[in-house]
Parts: structure tokens; C-alpha cells; sequence
């Protein structure tokens, strides 16, 4: 649905993305998650046919961004980081506006604002003004003008920026009951949007992707040992010690005065054995689980110029 090869946009001598690639599919929800800066808002306003690219190509619902603007632009539904709206109308008023100017023929205009209303949440501010609308109304109004004319392809510029944390969740939850009837590219900054939504994640990096993949196949790719968490009950003061004593334990850190992390060789999973270790000590096991990689790590690892570090090929 989405088809992005080779992307580079230079303003004058900056270079603001480069040789940037990736697909979504249909139904499918992207996360395009990157420290701000990075690229992501570039990205997303070529892909709007908003702005050409230096060179590369970018293809929405099968049209070319740069040949087809016009269909392009009917075939998405695009929420800026900033919402247009126009805050001296009411929402009813401005949605039937976008729609006019979307397209809309005037006989299916009003089932369409309703849908949109519904869909949103909207129905009991229909009449207000947008200007007195709270901040998280106002994002909804936003979302709804890139509905209203169904469009098969969602793009969403860091849709939750400046919302307190209930509407935070209610936009989040919003954009998970929209998964599957629209493809959705979502561009965030925030990595527990990406991992609430988002079935599958592209990190950027000053321009350039740095990652493309699940985040759970992210972490195995980035995970360099096996962490197991193990919280006892009754820890003698030794515990550390025979722990690490134990065949496959590479370290052990006492992380509370009863839990501690195991590391083992990638691949060595040391569940059964602790566990059976610890019975037999009679430290009482309260707790044993692995520790994976967060989408926060993946970022942090991928994003971070650390000595002697490698981004995955």
C-alpha cells in the first residue's frame, strides 16, 4: 500500500533524509519512530505529496507521489502535527468544509459527516465551536477531517503530541480500531506510542533508517545474552556467589536485597536449572522470568553512538 525506495531530501547543503526505504502493507499499522529531527516529518510530507523529493521514489495505493499528486492526495488521510482547523467554525461546519473540498458529492456529504462524527466521538460537540474545544477534542476534530473521506491509506504526524494522558489512550485506542480497514503510518517520537499501535516499527536516525522490523524481532536481532530475573524469598548470603557458580551463568547482579539478574550465552535458556537450584537451596522461589529487550533498549542501542557498537544489518 505504502512503497518507499530510496528516499534522499537535501535542503541546500543539509541532507534531511537519505537512501530512505520501507514498505507497509494493507491493514497494516507502521510505527516511523525517530528522536525529533530525524526525518520523520520530511518523510511524511513527500509521502503526502507535499514536497518533492531530491531523488528516490515514493508510491501510495499504487500512485506515484511525484507524477500523481492529486491521487495520492485523494487516496490518504493526512493529520499534521499541527491540526488544520479552522477554530472560528463549529465542527460540524469544518468537517463539512473538508469534505466539500475532499471531494464529497453534496448528496453523500451528511452520512459521511455523521460517520465521521460517530467514529470520533464527536456528536456531543458537534455545534461547538472548535476554539473552545479542549486540546484532545481539537486532535479528534483533526483525525476526523483525515476520515471523513474514507480514504484507504491513514498518515499520522506525531498524533498525540500535547495531549494529557487519559486522551493520550483514548487517541491511541482510536487509531487500534482503525487498524485493518485503513493502512496507517504513524510517525512518533514517543516509543510507547509505537509499541501501543503499532504492529511493526521503522526507526530513523539523523536521516537514515537504522532499523525496520517487529519490535520483538528488533530485540532478538539486538539481544547479545539470555537474562533471566529471579526473586527469592529467603536468599542466603552466598546466593550471588553460587549462582554464578552454576554451568552457562555468565554474571550475576544482586538487583534487591532478594532479586537477582542472570545473564547466559545467547540461546542458553537457565529457567529449569535455576529454578531447581533454588528449590533444592530452599531460598523459597517467589519469582523467575526473562527479561527482554524493551522498545526503549532497541531505540537507546540503535540511536546512540556507543563505542564499538554496530547497527544490525
Amino acid at each position: 500500500m505504502i512503497q518507499v525506495e530510496h528516499l534522499t531530501k537535501h535542503y541546500g547543503p543539509k541532507t534531511a533524509i537519505a537512501d530512505v526505504s520501507f514498505s507497509v502493507d494493507k491493514g497494516e499499522v507502521l510505527a516511523f519512530l525517530g528522536p525529533n529531527g530525524a526525518g520523520k516529518t520530511t518523510t511524511m510530507r513527500i509521502l503526502t505529496a507535499s514536497m518533492p523529493a531530491t531523488s528516490g521514489s515514493a508510491r501510495v495505493a499504487g500512485y506515484d507521489c511525484f507524477d500523481q499528486p492529486r491521487e495520492v492526495k485523494r487516496a490518504i488521510g493526512y493529520l499534521p502535527e499541527v491540526p488544520p482547523l479552522y477554530t472560528e467554525m463549529t465542527v460540524s461546519e469544518y468537517l463539512t468544509f473538508v469534505g466539500r473540498i475532499k471531494g464529497i458529492g453534496i448528496e453523500r456529504l451528511p452520512q459521511a459527516l455523521d460517520q465521521a462524527l460517530e467514529k470520533l466521538s464527536l456528536g456531543e460537540v458537534r455545534g461547538r465551536l472548535i476554539a473552545n474545544l479542549s486540546r484532545g477534542f481539537k486532535q479528534r476534530v483533526g483525525l476526523a477531517q483525515a476520515l471523513i473521506h474514507d480514504p484507504p491509506v491513514l498518515i499520522l504526524d506525531e498524533p498525540t503530541v500535547g495531549l494529557d494522558p487519559k486522551q493520550i489512550i483514548e487517541i491511541r485506542q482510536l487509531i487500534k480500531t482503525l487498524a485493518g480497514s485503513h493502512t496507517i503510518i504513524l510517525s512518533t517520537h514517543i516509543l510507547p506510542e509505537a509499541t501501543a499501535v503499532a504492529q511493526r516499527v521503522v526507526i530513523i536516525h539523523e536521516g537514515r533508517i537504522v532499523a525496520e522490523d517487529s519490535q520483538d524481532q528488533l530485540s532478538a536481532r539486538l539481544r547479545r545474552s539470555e537474562k533471566v530475573s529471579l526473586t527469592l524469598t529467603r536468599p542466603t548470603p552466598d546466593a550471588r556467589e553460587r549462582l554464578q557458580a552454576l554451568p552457562g551463568v555468565l554474571s550475576v547482579h544482586q538487583e534487591g536485597p532478594a532479586t537477582f539478574l542472570v545473564e547466559a550465552e545467547l540461546g542458553h535458556d537457565l529457567r529449569d536449572d535455576l529454578a531447581r537450584f533454588a528449590v533444592r537451596s530452599d531460598w523459597g522461589l517467589l519469582e523467575l522470568k526473562l527479561v527482554t529487550m524493551t522498545l526503549e533498549d532497541v531505540f537507546l542501542r540503535l540511536t546512540q553512538h556507543e563505542e564499538g557498537m554496530e547497527a544490525p544489518s
